[in-house]
């Protein structure tokens, strides 16, 4: 064999060893989130888009020359498993920071450990808004940020009277309060407004309010995943028609759902379609380490992707892992990522471009608007 030869074969071999780590004690990660329940059909892709971070780091070095290792726990979608989870997690997998998509009902349950436990947490979903914690960081869109796009772009279709639809649950309910108050603002009026428990099917009396109503837009705000499927198919089936706008339905699922989800209106931090070097780069990253198995980007699993990054980001300013020099050092870090630029220094929120779509008959969503740099507004006006 050529000197030549062997000096290739080192060189890829090398390439294809994994790096050593200086520090032998991994950082891990817990990832709570909803494996069962209503966000099962979504939590796949958070999952995945966890693992794309993780070893992407891993293969750069990892952080502080110690590896990244991920922990994930099924919170069931609600409170009762995400105490259990969050619990598990914290005191016996001992883990050093939380980085999870999970229902406000889950959130809610899990905060207390997290308080106690002394832990970093980045909430990586959409949600009703105005949950505070010194622990906890989020990197998702609030009311004031995803709202005004859907209620504008419909009165300026001519809407006047609007039908409200939610799961009674606090994201439901927080969702269309901000909502209501909003149409109000603007010179509209609800003339409906109806919820079903967040594991409820059946939406028929719903249906029927809605249909004698005489509104002339809808727009639901139902618990992510299953509920969006059962409440698309089920007005579909009924001959619905209205302009409708769900603010909980996530490209993926949106997708899943075939020509029931044709013509919905959805207001996100994240879509597929966005033109710009970061997205491109991550969506093909997730098709080579994923394949045929690539469950779709979304609106949910994209900010897990970024939050493993802000953590990488926060502990490397910290020096380490010390919870806190980690949360003194988080709302200064910033990364680009899918969705662009994202840092979360406003009052542990972070300003976000918004993006109106409306979905085709091909699964995909058309951006019909555009809104750069949205501020959360007043969230946690009392956390720096």
């Amino acid at each position: 064999m050529s000197k030549r030869h062997v000096i290739g074969l080192a060189a890829a071999l090398a390439l294809a060893a994994p790096p050593a780590f200086a520090d032998e004690k991994p950082i891990v990660i817990g990832v709570p989130v909803g494996l069962s329940g209503a966000n099962s059909v979504v939590a796949p892709s958070v999952v995945q888009s966890a693992e794309l971070a993780v070893e992407e780091i891993n293969a750069k070095g990892g952080v502080l020359g110690r590896q990244l290792k991920l922990e994930i726990a099924d919170d069931a979608s609600g409170a009762a498993g995400a105490q259990k989870a969050f619990d598990s997690l914290i005191y016996q997998k001992k883990v050093d920071v939380l980085i999870s998509m999970e229902t406000s009902a889950a959130r809610n349950a899990g905060l207390p450990a997290v308080t106690k436990g002394r832990v970093p947490y980045i909430y990586t979903s959409f949600y009703e808004g105005k949950s505070c914690n010194k622990n906890m960081f989020v990197n998702a869109w609030v009311p004031e940020q995803q709202v005004p796009p859907v209620v504008d772009a419909f009165k300026l279709k001519g809407a006047q009277n609007y039908f409200l639809i939610g799961s009674d649950y606090a994201f439901g309910r927080g969702m269309l309060a901000f909502t209501k108050e909003y149409i109000g603002k603007i010179g509209g009026k609800v003339v409906g407004e109806e919820y079903l428990p967040m594991d409820g099917s059946d939406w028929t009396a719903i249906i029927s309010k809605l249909k004698d109503s005489k509104a002339d837009a809808l727009i639901t705000s139902t618990a992510g995943g299953a509920p969006n499927v059962t409440l698309t198919k089920q007005l579909r089936g009924a001959g619905v028609s209205l302009p409708y706008a769900n603010l909980a339905v996530d490209e993926g699922t949106a997708k899943s759902m075939g020509a029931d989800a044709e013509g919905i209106y959805l207001s996100a931090s994240y879509v597929t379609g966005i033109d710009s070097p970061e997205n491109k780069t991550f969506l093909a990253a997730m098709e080579k380490k994923f394949g045929s198995g690539l469950k779709t980007p979304n609106d949910l699993s994209v900010p897990q992707y970024e939050a493993v990054y802000l953590y990488k980001a926060a502990v490397e300013k910290a020096g380490g892992t010390e919870t806190a020099k980690v949360l003194e050092a988080l709302p200064q870090v910033s990364v680009t990522g899918p969705r662009g630029v994202i840092k979360m220094d406003k009052q542990h929120h972070a300003a976000l471009t918004m993006y109106l779509g409306q979905v085709q008959g091909d699964g995909s969503v058309k951006v019909v608007g555009t809104f750069k740099d949205v501020d959360p507004g007043e969230q946690c006006p009392k956390l720096k």
